[in-house]
């Protein structure tokens, strides 16, 4: 959890990775709005943390978890494409906790939550703001690059499920989203609520440029999209420490002409505008 802070933020070692903030801080303020925030496909919640602090210094209460089904640290699960139905449903749980048991964060205001979600984090966000995933569209035919998936249920089970959407979503950010699985506006029909939506120029890992400008192009309501020149997935990801970049080049090495860490600059801030724009700023420290 990040949250606006009184203290100066420090260094905080957190395995390879180096984050400013204060542990245990005193949450800064009173009925802030909250933002949650889904990680991709083998990723963490340390995977959007410039992000999340950004939007922290700017008056949110954000919360990240690791998704259980198809987290970094699951070696045992991390093909199992039933994830893309656990996954809204993690969320649920999430807000669930943050609004119930979770007495502490009692400075959440329950009226006002946003959702960032990156890649299957943005096939989650869609999903909980009411889309219809057309399951069918994205296993056919099961053959050839679509037989491992098929291995975990035919079409017809996975279009039964009764995926979960939550009404206390009020604002979308997704960026560069899994997203064969919507390929008409009937599966995106019923998302009211506003959403930037964020694409790559060159997509990868199974996100497809052309995709993403489907959804772009399908979504009903407020919607604004933003396509990223010269970026690949990976761009949306924080840019990574020298020893990520030595032992990840294909997650965290960009290509020649693009700067990450200027591009997160601008990102962020564009971001922190949209949800301060349809959330509220929150107070600031």
């Amino acid at each position: 959890m990040w949250s606006p802070c009184a203290a100066p933020a420090k260094d905080i070692h957190l395995r390879i990775t180096v984050i400013p903030g204060v542990r245990d801080c005193p949450i800064a303020g009173q009925n802030l709005p909250l933002i949650v925030v889904s990680h991709g496909f083998g990723g963490s919640y340390l995977g959007h943390h410039d992000t999340a602090e950004a939007l922290a210094d700017g008056g949110f209460i954000v919360v990240a978890i690791n998704h259980p089904d198809d987290t970094y640290a699951n070696q045992a699960r991390f093909r199992d494409y039933r994830a893309l139905i656990s996954r809204p449903t993690d969320i649920k749980r999430l807000i669930d906790f943050l609004l119930g048991p979770a007495s502490d964060l009692a400075s959440i205001d329950s009226n006002r939550i946003g959702f960032f979600g990156f890649s299957r984090g943005g096939y989650t966000g869609l999903v909980l703001g009411g889309g219809q995933p057309d399951f069918r569209a994205w296993f056919s035919p099961c053959t050839g690059s679509n037989a491992e998936r098929c291995a975990h249920g035919s079409p017809d089970v996975w279009s039964i499920h009764n995926l979960i959407h939550d009404t206390r979503i009020k604002a979308l950010v997704i960026a560069d989203p899994f997203s064969r699985m919507f390929p008409t506006s009937d599966s995106l029909k019923m998302i009211s609520i506003p959403v930037q939506l964020w694409g790559s120029q060159s997509g990868g890992d199974g996100v497809f440029p052309e995709d993403v400008a489907t959804i772009a192009r399908n979504l009903p309501g407020k919607s604004e999209f933003h396509l990223v020149p010269r970026a690949a997935h990976f761009a949306f990801l924080r840019p990574c420490p020298e020893e990520l970049k030595n032992s990840k080049p294909n997650i965290c090495v960009d290509d020649a002409g693009f700067d990450r860490v200027a591009f997160h600059k601008d990102f962020n801030q564009r971001v922190l505008t949209f949800f301060r724009q349809h959330l509220g700023a929150g107070e600031h420290p």
